[in-house]
Parts: structure tokens; C-alpha cells; sequence
């Protein structure tokens, strides 16, 4: 499948090649209206999801009449999707599983009124592995995501569909949520700017505030820095953080010369391949050109945080299972949950007894990740282990035993972000040999994003990224 060219959207319609910011602009000054940008949205998703398959909900109608009434906002008119692990009024959340009877939600969740006060337009719902356990959106017995760039790799995950909805040109931003990579990790695979936030910045989701940790974090994907920057800003307004200073508007780079610690390897043992590295070295001498210190630095963690988030996965997996009816509802069939689900549960029963230990080591794993900030102001690492892999690599039809070890090596640098509570950035600033896109991971201090998006601005003018329309077909 590695012969297949990538797919986009872009035509001459109503879209264009606006970001939403552009987008917004447009739609405020009555160059288009807020219906002619959902037409056209609406039109690019039916072109290219049956080559994508990145869609799980079609909403058009009710899409279609609230635009002719936008909403207020920072993005009023402007078409979007919500991914389907998400409550929103009237239609079903499936959470990628076949164990789950899609039944309409009577209303949003409380993230979903706080995404939906930028005043977009929502066209319906995407795709993820099931429960968002997987870094790739693939299925046992349904065809996978596909990456816009090349149809034959992974989309990422577990904001697989958004992804693909937002590469190809469909919408210019899409929800995207985050509890081990899954904002970061899609984007990286897409070629998008992907900010998981700070564990506070955001109303709470629903996952986490039935966890132990909270390790999920909800967000946006998006084409551009300044799209979200917008949204950070637009989201913040609806409720500021009460024990977060203020990221406010960030509209471009600082003038401030900052500490940036390099990490280039994981700790999971296996090496990060070639290219990724590559690419992280070469964005290491970008920031050193633009006047930034760059020095090595040691992973702030062990093997040991390793043992604790994977034994909180099978937690997590183990309470989907056997609960599930308490999330999901009365019809939840716990024997069609797919094959990593139910290995991870499995798991869980091997050794139970390591879950207040692991807990407590995810809550100890802040102080330790804090603690790197004394010394420098941003961590520059890889999004991943390695190069965006081929479907069926990641596919849950491999079975079990074949599927974690790939999975945990794969998103080696991501989940510290998560147990520890601080914001991180995938900024699409590298690529393979073959067009694929790379992703280049920035972390910083706990309520920092501000410090991220000025240095995502810098880098994107020293280095734009990537266009899909602009690649040879």
C-alpha cells in the first residue's frame, strides 16, 4: 500500500486555503456567509472520506440550519467536527467500539460547550481506535482512517479522523483530545500543530474526572500556530483557568532567547530511527540560528514511570470492559470489545496489585518533570519513537501480543506530558524521505503554553511548514 499518493480537498470554493482565523475574518466581513463555508465543507468531506474514512457522523442538516444563525465567537461560522468520544446534544457517542449501542446524548458535555463558544459550525463526528486506546485509528473488522498525505500509513491517533479531516483540507480545525499522545500524536502523522494544554487549562472532560489521574487533555487541531493561538485564547475567555496565570492572545514570537534541552532517545530501550531523529537534530540547529541555547538533556524520568502508565492503561482498559454499562450505557456488550481492550484487561488481572503503587508513581511523576524547568525553559524531543508506521502495523487485528510492545515503543516521548500534567506541542517541522510529515515535540513548565506558542510562531516563519496541495500527486 506504500504506492498509494496523498488526497486533499482544496478546490476554489467558498474555503479556499483559509485557516479558520482567515476563515472567521471572511465570514465576519460578509465576504461568505457562514452557510456557503459549511456547502463547502460539507462538499470537501463527501469527496475524500471514502478514500479517508474519517467520518463516523454526518450532521449536515442541522449544520446547515444553524449556520444561516451562527453563533457568536472568535470562530463564528466555521465548520468543524467533533471527535466521537465527545457528548454533543442529539447525536450518539460510539467511542470507536463495537461494544457500545450508539444511543443520542440529551445534551454536551461540559467541553463541548466550551469548544462550541468560539461559535463553530459542527458538520458531525470522527473516528478513533477503540476507546482511544490505540496510537493509530484502526478496527478489527471495519476499514482504517487513512492518512491524507499517504493513504497507505496511519493517521495517527487516537484524533485520527479530526486529523484527516483537517490535513485534507476539509475544515480548517477539529477537536482533538489527548490522554497519551492523541492530540500530538495525529498531528505529527497529519503534518498539523497539535497543543495538548496544561492538566487545569480546560474545562475537565468526563474520562478524567472519573480517573485517578487525569491524564486527558481536550484541544484542537489546526493547519496554523496563530489558528491555535486563537483557540487558546477563545476557549480561555469561556473559563479562565483559576490556578493557571493567563496565556492570553499570542499573535507572534518573543524577542526572548530561550534554554531548550534536547532529548533525541526514549527510555523504552529501542533507539528513535533515523529520520525522526534526524529531523529533531536538524530543528536543534534551526534554534541554535535563531539565537537560542540548545544543550543535550537527560530524559527527566525511568523505566519505572514506563511500568506505572503501562499498567494504568490496563486500568483503564480493564474499567472500560467489565464498567463500561456506567459510561456508556445499559446496552454496553463487554464481549465485542476488540483485541487490544481486551488484552489490556487482561493485563490488569495479571498484576492488580500494582495499582496504588503506579498511581502514586503518575502523581509523583509532576514534581519530577517540574523539576527539569529549573535548568531550561523548553524540552525538544520527538513526537514518537519513529516514522509514522504502514496500516496494520498498529492494527488490533494483529493480535495482542504483537500490537502493545509496537504501540509502547512507538509513543515512547508522549505520555510523560500526560501523568505529569504539563503542556506540549507537536509542530509539523520535519518529513521522510518519501513526503511523510515528521512531528517535533516542545514541552514546557506547567502553564506555559504562552512560551510554546511564541516559539511555534518563530519557528513556522523561519521554516513553513509543509502544504498538502502543494505536493506532487
Amino acid at each position: 500500500m506504500t504506492d498509494r499518493t496523498h488526497i486533499h480537498a482544496f478546490t476554489d470554493d467558498a474555503l479556499g486555503e483559509h485557516d479558520a482565523v482567515s476563515l472567521a475574518a471572511a465570514i465576519a466581513a460578509g465576504e461568505i456567509s457562514a452557510r456557503e463555508a459549511a456547502e463547502a465543507a460539507i462538499a470537501r468531506a463527501e469527496k475524500v472520506n471514502p478514500d479517508l474514512n474519517a467520518l463516523v457522523i454526518r450532521d449536515y442538516d442541522r449544520a446547515l440550519a444553524a449556520s444561516d444563525s451562527p453563533a457568536t465567537g472568535a470562530f463564528a461560522g466555521v465548520p468543524t467536527f467533533i471527535k466521537d468520544n465527545t457528548h454533543v446534544a442529539g447525536l450518539p457517542t460510539a467511542y470507536g467500539s463495537r461494544a457500545v449501542h450508539p444511543t443520542p446524548r440529551p445534551a454536551n458535555e461540559p467541553f463541548t460547550d466550551q469548544y462550541l463558544s468560539t461559535g463553530m459550525t459542527v458538520l458531525g463526528k470522527t473516528t478513533l481506535p477503540e476507546f482511544g486506546f490505540s496510537a493509530s485509528t484502526e478496527f478489527e473488522s471495519l476499514p482504517p482512517t487513512r492518512n491524507p498525505w499517504n493513504t497507505g500509513y496511519s493517521s495517527g491517533a487516537s484524533s485520527g479522523g479530526s486529523a484527516a479531516m483537517v490535513a485534507a483540507g476539509v475544515v480548517p480545525i477539529a477537536h482533538a483530545n489527548d490522554g497519551g499522545g492523541s492530540i500530538r500524536i495525529p498531528a505529527a502523522a497529519c503534518g498539523l500543530v497539535g497543543l495538548k494544554m496544561t492538566r487545569g487549562r480546560e474545562v475537565q472532560s468526563l474520562q478524567g474526572h472519573q480517573m485517578p489521574v487525569d491524564i486527558v487533555s481536550n484541544g484542537a487541531l489546526t493547519r496554523t500556530v496563530r489558528d491555535t493561538a486563537a483557540f487558546v485564547a477563545a476557549i480561555e475567555k469561556y473559563r479562565p483557568a483559576k490556578k493557571l496565570v493567563p496565556i492570553g492572545k499570542v499573535d507572534g514570537p518573543s524577542d526572548r532567547r530561550l534554554r531548550i534541552g534536547l532529548v533525541t532517545n526514549s527510555i523504552v530501550g529501542d533507539p528513535t530511527d533515523a529520520e525522526t531523529k534526524d529531523a529533531v537534530v536538524q530543528t536543534a540547529d534551526l534554534l541554535t540560528s535563531l539565537g537560542h541555547d540548545v544543550s543535550e538533556l537527560t530524559v527527566p524520568t525511568d523505566l519505572t514511570f514506563v511500568r506505572d502508565f503501562e499498567h494504568y492503561w490496563t486500568l483503564m482498559a480493564f474499567s472500560t470492559k467489565h464498567f463500561g454499562k456506567q459510561v456508556t450505557g445499559d446496552k454496553f456488550d463487554k464481549t465485542q470489545v476488540d483485541a487490544l481492550t481486551a488484552g489490556l484487561a487482561r493485563d490488569f488481572l495479571r498484576k492488580p496489585w500494582l495499582t496504588p503503587v503506579s498511581i502514586l508513581g503518575l502523581k509523583r511523576s509532576e514534581k519530577k518533570y517540574r523539576a527539569t524547568f529549573a535548568d531550561v525553559d523548553v524540552v525538544l524531543s520527538p513526537v514518537l519513537g519513529h516514522t509514522t508506521p504502514e496500516l496494520g502495523y498498529l492494527s488490533p487485528a494483529a493480535g495482542f501480543d504483537v500490537m502493545f510492545p509496537r504501540l509502547v515503543n512507538y509513543v515512547s516521548f508522549t505520555p510523560l506530558n500526560n501523568a505529569a500534567g504539563g503542556p506540549a506541542m507537536s509542530l509539523p517541522l520535519g518529513h521522510t524521505a518519501s513526503g511523510l510529515p515528521i512531528g517535533i515535540h516542545f514541552s514546557a513548565d506547567h502553564g506555559d503554553e504562552r512560551t510554546l506558542l511564541e516559539l511555534a510562531f518563530e519557528l513556522e516563519a523561519a521554516h513553513p511548514f509543509a502544504r498538502i496541495q502543494d505536493q506532487p500527486t
